[in-house]
């Protein structure tokens, strides 16, 4: 992409294994990924839902969602996405 995404945050379905450490473990080992924040919100007999929340300098999504794909994960939305060579300071989160 030719934009830098710098946070992306990221609504997912997931098998409950990987737990979200292995998991947040694999999303960090993607290009550009310097930090990975999971929270699971919700949990069923085989799934769990987790906002995952990716920052780096310059994240590469497709290959972001290619290695939650990989791992038996979906993307149910992106929520937020911080894209551009900078930050804006103070954004209020729209809900």
């Amino acid at each position: 992409m030719a934009d830098k995404i710098k946070i992306i945050v990221l609504d997912i379905l997931k098998p409950h294994k990987p737990d979200i450490i292995e998991f947040g473990l694999l999303i960090e080992k993607s290009r550009g990924v310097k930090c990975v924040n999971m929270s699971v919100y919700a949990v069923d007999e085989k799934t769990e839902s987790v906002k995952l929340a990716i920052e780096g300098p310059d994240l590469d999504y497709k290959k972001i969602k290619k290695t939650i794909e990989d791992h038996g994960a979906v993307i149910h939305s992106i929520d937020k996405a911080v894209i551009g060579e900078s930050r804006i300071i103070n954004a209020p989160d729209l809900k």
